[in-house]
């Protein structure tokens, strides 16, 4: 079996360039890593980023609910999910899982609700580890305006951020005796933080 390595932070934190950092890493200990990222590009996870985007309006517990759905299919489609690829012998590195949904739906709709609906799923794994990449929003926001996407997602305003980073400290602690979380400073230079990442991930 692989290792489920799972990538979290508010938006700008940083995710993608620490994913690929890591990923060379381990490609280069001679490790097979698969990168995959919520939403999938399956049909819900299609439905989800029209509404990220704000081509489509929904509520938080529409929210909640489709990527609830998205994350089952994630783990257990037959092709490329979680548990096959892991099965297979992959490290699978995820961009964001059942910790945001609790930290973002969970800020605007019933949080305990969110976490049962995850957290208690029978074919939703637990990852090996969730790396939370702890930046201000202040720098998350400047990251974000200097990207080259050209659009900006629903929750991607100051006060919004500062609730999310706020409940993911909360989910954080509901989780705290059952989930491996590794809460790195992502306010400094993306070098030192990949060098924490390494050493959480080679600690597994």
């Amino acid at each position: 079996m692989g290792k489920f390595i799972v990538f979290e932070g508010i938006d700008g934190s940083g995710k993608s360039s620490q994913i690929r950092m890591l990923a060379e890493k381990l490609r280069a200990d001679g490790r097979k890593v698969y990168i995959t990222a919520e939403p999938t590009e399956s049909t819900s996870g299609g439905m989800l980023r029209d509404a990220l985007s704000g081509v489509v309006r929904r509520t938080a517990t529409e929210m909640a609910a489709l990527f609830t759905l998205d994350r089952v299919n994630h783990n257990v489609n037959p092709v490329n999910g979680i548990k096959k690829m892991l099965s297979d012998g992959f490290d699978v590195i995820c961009d964001r899982y059942y910790y945001s949904s609790l930290a973002y739906q969970g800020s605007a709709t019933d949080f305990e609700w969110v976490r049962s609906m995850n957290v208690c799923c029978p074919d939703i794994l637990r990852p090996d580890v969730c790396i939370f990449l702890d930046v201000s929003p202040d720098v998350g926001l400047e990251r974000i305006g200097k990207g080259d996407r050209g659009f900006t997602e629903i929750y991607e305003k100051r006060e919004t951020l500062m609730a999310v980073r706020k409940k993911y400290f909360d989910a954080f602690s509901a989780l705290s005796t059952t989930d491996n979380i590794e809460i790195i400073n992502a306010d400094r230079d993306f070098e030192s933080i990949a060098a924490d990442v390494l050493r959480a991930v080679k600690a597994l």
